[in-house]
């Protein structure tokens, strides 16, 4: 299989799995997991039919699946594992489950494929609001309406938003809970969804984003916001994330594949700036 291969089995598996959110979404039951964290059945629905997609590629060595509904697999954090693994694809059947379980439109469907550890092709689905951005092992876009008779792609390019008092930055609960705010460089905002956070800034909705999730939440929007000039940073050290580290994440219980850490995605102007409003909660 090529790259235009691999893109076509991203978009078949995408649309279909959009369908499936978009007719379960009037009829949503919903259970706890052990870290408290909501599963619906719609995220177990999208997670077997991508994994039934999949299922080739996965019998032979040369592919992995990493997915947050099934990634019960100790072996896959070890290095010296992964650096033998050409191809590990990384999915979040439904990110923002929260949102999706009270009916609200902020959700997605995210597929990320890492080549040799680092990102390379990548499709983060945003069904209700009829908006999806995909990366093609070289460049990113952006599409509305991309189920429709004729899409029309928008390459994403570099983007280094200046901040002003009308900018956003995006927000999540663990930056709400351990750090303040400084609402004198622009207004922090709190969407629940991680691709949310990721992708709207690579197309200049948004200054940047707080992060501390799991690799599910990053890898599909990897590429896309990297083709906007735009990273992951680490708050304390700066430290970027370009390639998977087995390092990079925690290993134990409910937190296996969580960053051991917290991170700002920006521009590389704009991270000092972001760093300073955001002072440790005392």
């Amino acid at each position: 299989m090529d790259n235009a291969d691999y893109l076509k089995l991203l978009f078949r598996l995408t649309e279909e799995a959009g369908r499936v959110a978009l007719a379960q979404q009037d009829n949503i039951s919903y259970s706890l997991k052990p870290d408290s964290s909501v599963v619906t059945q719609t995220d177990l629905a999208v997670s077997r039919l991508v994994r039934d997609g999949l299922r080739g590629l996965l019998s032979g060595p040369d592919h992995i699946l990493i997915d947050e509904e099934d990634h019960d697999h100790p072996e896959y954090l070890d290095q010296a594992f992964l650096d033998k693994v050409p191809y590990i694809w990384v999915m979040d059947p439904i990110d923002g489950t929260r949102s999706f379980s009270n009916h609200l439109p902020s959700f997605g469907i995210s597929i990320g494929v890492l080549k040799e550890l680092k990102p390379w092709l990548s499709i983060v689905y945003l069904p209700l609001m009829d908006e999806l951005f995909y990366a093609d092992g070289t460049s990113a876009y952006y599409l509305r309406r991309p189920f429709g008779s004729s899409p029309q792609p928008v390459m994403i390019q570099p983007v280094d938003q200046e901040i002003t008092r009308q900018s956003v930055f995006w927000a999540n609960d663990t930056m709400i809970k351990q750090y303040d705010w400084d609402y004198g460089l622009c207004q922090a905002m709190h969407y629940s969804c991680a691709v949310f956070d990721l992708c709207y800034p690579a197309i200049g909705r948004g200054c940047g984003s707080f992060f501390n999730s799991y690799i599910w939440d990053f890898a599909g929007s990897w590429p896309i916001y990297e083709a906007a000039g735009l990273k992951l940073r680490a708050v304390d050290s700066g430290k970027t994330i370009d390639r998977l580290d087995a390092s990079f994440f925690q290993r134990e219980g409910t937190n296996t594949w969580r960053v051991a850490g917290h991170y700002l995605l920006s521009s590389e102007r704009n991270f000092p700036l972001i760093k300073a409003a955001l002072p440790p909660r005392t």
